[in-house]
């Protein structure tokens, strides 16, 4: 997997020549931080990457971490434009590098998700007619009703949620609808409350894009459709039908389905790229885009999940991606529509209490060492001798809790545990809380189940055995650095099959396989069936 972070020299000119030479996709990352492309040829090597860090290198904007956090601490917007200027940036980096576009077969794209960008009368005209002379953010200047734009961080908008669960008959049913239960970041919820607040702009706006969307509509030269992967976080996506609710809307916004136009599958071809990029870059007109998504779901796509399979991201924050096939939306959690498979779905879940927790016992019960942590995790025994414990420092959000509770073999609430047992209490605590409630959601282990673990923990083998043990599938580890932008273009190769029933585990099969770590200890599954796992239940 080496090969897939790191670009080839460019240099050179017998890498340029080599780099003229290849078909490839193009991959689009417009995150919080930065907007990132990589190219990847026909044999899914990645041979160019590229990236524009808004901090860094669009300093004029301001912002801190891509964002600008308002006085009142809850509101957490990005200037539009900034994006727009990125990608501007980035273009004219790989032209002078000497990057043939007139390579590139289809690109793809990923958004952070639950962004939304508001069109303003008139911009579509703009879109359809740029000049290959001047620069997009040249252009688009006056195309935006709202100039700093809600991002994913906003939690702003606890009125418009209560208003939502409200008219659909409470929280469960907006989850059984939608797929989540009102999240203030998410989309709906954002656009309720400008409606409310500023009406005006809301009147003057044309056309509501998510950040995919609109990162897709500057490579088409006219609106984007959302997809139905990225739209399933809005609120306001039936993902059974995968059509907008129309109760949903209503309690948002009035006309705010013409304003969304119908979503599509995840895997459409929306259309051929926009003239200004074939005239100011040299992209081949045929060339096709492929509707963008979500960052998660693209980085589902990058990791290459089948039915089945979870993956595991162990950073600051713990987050969980499930590949589902008959979910059961709960209060915790979200149900995405499947980014690679319109007939399934995928789950999130994410837990704050993830690598901060375990540096802090790590600090507290193995004196800073993660040698010293992992030796504790080795010298204890599978069910921790039916000691339990579960450990929140910050307030969780899967589900709300906060505070340390052990509990003792005999289901007694402990006080304290021993430096060895409260290693393995937490390790195994994490896992069994992440595991109940990804079987809340309809997922269930597979005798073909894999697990891709990710991030900072995924290099610690001993907290990978317990994750296996946990959840009875083997582990593996697969580089992710880029897995939003690499599973943009594996969706690009895939949106180039469409009609051709082709599934997308055929169109990657020459991804490099990832890499095995842990497989389940015999006996696992007897010590998960312990009954003091129903402690976590009560969690």
């Amino acid at each position: 997997r080496e090969g897939l972070t790191e670009p080839r020299a460019a240099g050179s000119s017998a890498a340029m020549a080599e780099r003229a030479a290849r078909r490839c996709c193009l991959g689009w990352d417009f995150s919080t931080q930065q907007v990132k492309v990589v190219a990847v040829d026909a044999e899914l090597s990645v041979f160019y990457e590229d990236s524009v860090q808004f901090d860094r290198d669009l300093v004029e904007f301001g912002t801190q971490g891509g964002v600008h956090v308002h006085k009142d601490g809850l509101t957490v917007t990005s200037p539009v434009l900034m994006w727009v200027q990125a990608l501007d940036i980035i273009l004219e980096k790989m032209k002078a590098s000497g990057f043939d576009f007139s390579q590139v077969l289809a690109l793809s794209g990923a958004g952070q998700q639950h962004g939304s960008v508001y069109w303003k009368t008139g911009a579509s005209q703009v879109l359809t007619s740029l000049s290959p002379d001047l620069l997009l953010h040249e252009q688009l200047q006056a195309c935006f009703s709202i100039s700093n734009c809600p991002v994913w961080m906003d939690s702003s908008t606890a009125a418009q949620c209560r208003q939502l669960e409200a008219a659909v008959g409470g929280a469960q049913a907006l989850s059984r609808l939608t797929g989540s239960r009102a999240y203030e970041r998410f989309t709906g919820n954002q656009i309720a409350k400008i409606y409310q607040q500023n009406p005006e702009a809301y009147s003057h706006t044309e056309r509501i894009s998510l950040v995919s969307s609109f990162a897709a509509s500057l490579f088409l030269g006219s609106y984007s459709p959302v997809d139905y992967s990225d739209g399933s976080g809005m609120n306001l996506l039936q993902i059974q039908d995968k059509v907008w609710s129309q109760a949903c809307l209503g309690a948002c916004a009035p006309r705010l389905e013409e304003k969304l136009g119908r979503p599509v599958p995840s895997c459409s071809v929306v259309g051929p790229i926009s003239s200004y990029f074939v005239q100011r870059y040299g992209f081949p007109p045929e060339c096709k885009v492929v509707a963008f998504t979500g960052d998660n779901p693209a980085s589902l796509a990058g990791m290459r999940l089948e039915e089945g399979d979870i993956a595991v991201s162990l950073g600051t924050s713990d987050t969980l991606f499930l590949w589902l096939q008959e979910p059961t939306p709960a209060l915790e959690g979200h149900i995405f529509c499947n980014p690679v498979d319109p007939q399934h779905y995928m789950a999130l879940l994410c837990f704050k209490n993830g690598s901060l927790m375990r540096e802090k016992i790590r600090d507290e019960s193995a004196s800073g060492s993660w040698s010293e942590f992992s030796k504790a995790l080795q010298s204890t025994e599978m069910g921790n001798g039916g000691n339990l414990g579960f450990y929140f420092d910050v307030m969780e959000i899967t589900p709300e809790i906060i505070g340390r509770h052990r509990f003792s073999a005999e289901n007694r609430e402990v006080l304290a545990f021993p430096r060895e047992v409260e290693i393995r209490a937490l390790i195994e605590g994490q896992f069994m809380a992440k595991k109940i409630h990804a079987e809340a959601l309809g997922y269930r282990v597979m005798p073909k189940t894999k697990i891709l673990a990710t991030g900072g923990a995924s290099h610690n083998r001993d907290i990978l055995q317990v994750l296996a043990d946990v959840f009875g599938a083997p582990v593996y580890i697969i580089d992710t650095a880029n897995s939003a932008c690499v599973g943009s273009t594996y969706r690009a190769f895939h949106g180039l099959a469409a009609g051709t029933d082709m599934p997308f585990a055929e169109i990657v099969k020459l991804a490099p396989d990832p890499r095995l770590v842990a497989t389940p200890t015999p006996g696992a599954s007897q010590v998960r069936d312990h009954p003091n796992v129903f402690v976590a239940l009560a969690l």
